[in-house]
């Protein structure tokens, strides 16, 4: 029995209904697919974020697209904006390495630093990771030898390890030369990289106390600056030696103390009030 022919006009309509069906769906598919727009005009400057991003003009951009509900038994990590520096770290003259009090910048950052280590204590971790405070560890061989390992969380948190001597000696600027200082100095050095697999790029003075001698040993230690403070959170409360809040570019000082909590919480209210974002100062400074 020999198959039917469709009329001219049937077959017409067979065809226009496919095209317009082909038609809708390429529309769907192209709706779907987010448009891929520059991250900034050409030559703009890009620097890695925290969780891969790329920031431009200063900060990471926020995604046009629409971001993936999170189930509601998992934390939302917060996400942690990168700069790009309005500041160059000053270079080591003479061979005197510089001392960095505050970051002048125009940013609205703040860096955390903590010394030490003489108490260690599964809250402390827990509390930087769910505040997601990223740190410059100063600490000191003797206060971690009993248990070096412990500080390996907070490394793996995004923080880093610092140079704060061997001995802690605080009265080293005046007791000792350059000699003696050199060779507590880089005692941490080569301690910080057997332990944490990274030789430190930043100095605290014992009691913060410095002078030309021991910049110069800073130096010769193979580190690129002395740091201070201006800030530090410290008995539950902050002190600030220059006004009465946090600034942008402030490096707040810290303690691994029995009231850890405490200190945070003093720092959280005060960065929180402020409007100032935690960020690495290794990473400002790039000497991470």
């Amino acid at each position: 029995m020999p198959f039917s022919t469709p009329s001219r006009r049937a077959a017409f309509g067979i065809l226009g209904a496919s095209m317009v069906a082909g038609l809708t769906a390429c529309t769907a598919a192209e709706s779907s697919t987010p448009a891929l727009t520059p991250t900034g005009a050409a030559g703009s400057p890009e620097v890695p974020g925290q969780n891969g991003a790329l920031g431009v003009g200063g900060e990471v951009p926020t995604s046009s697209a629409s971001p993936t509900p999170m189930p509601t038994t998992t934390p939302t990590k917060r996400i942690r904006r990168t700069f790009i520096p309005d500041y160059q770290l000053p270079p080591i003259v003479g061979g005197l390495a510089p001392v960095i009090s505050k970051i002048e910048t125009k940013h609205p950052v703040v860096f955390l630093t903590i010394d030490d280590g003489n108490i260690k204590t599964p809250e402390s971790v827990k509390l930087m990771a769910e505040y997601d405070y990223p740190a410059s560890l100063f600490l000191t061989k003797d206060t971690v030898a009993d248990n070096p390992a412990f500080f390996n969380a907070f490394k793996a948190q995004g923080s880093l390890i610092e140079n704060h001597t061997v001995t802690h000696n605080i009265n080293m600027v005046r007791q000792w030369g350059y000699q003696q200082q050199v060779n507590d100095m880089v005692g941490m050095q080569e301690y910080a990289f057997q332990h944490y697999g990274r030789r430190p790029t930043l100095f605290r003075p014992p009691g913060g106390a410095y002078s030309n001698v021991m910049r110069q040993a800073v130096a010769a230690s193979g580190m690129k600056a002395i740091v201070t403070w201006e800030a530090k959170a410290n008995a539950g409360k902050m002190d600030y030696q220059v006004g009465n809040s946090l600034r942008p570019g402030d490096i707040v000082l810290m303690h691994f103390r029995a009231e850890f909590a405490a200190d945070l919480a003093a720092f959280r209210a005060a960065q929180l009030a402020a409007g100032l974002e935690v960020v690495l100062l290794e990473d400002f400074l790039g000497v991470a």
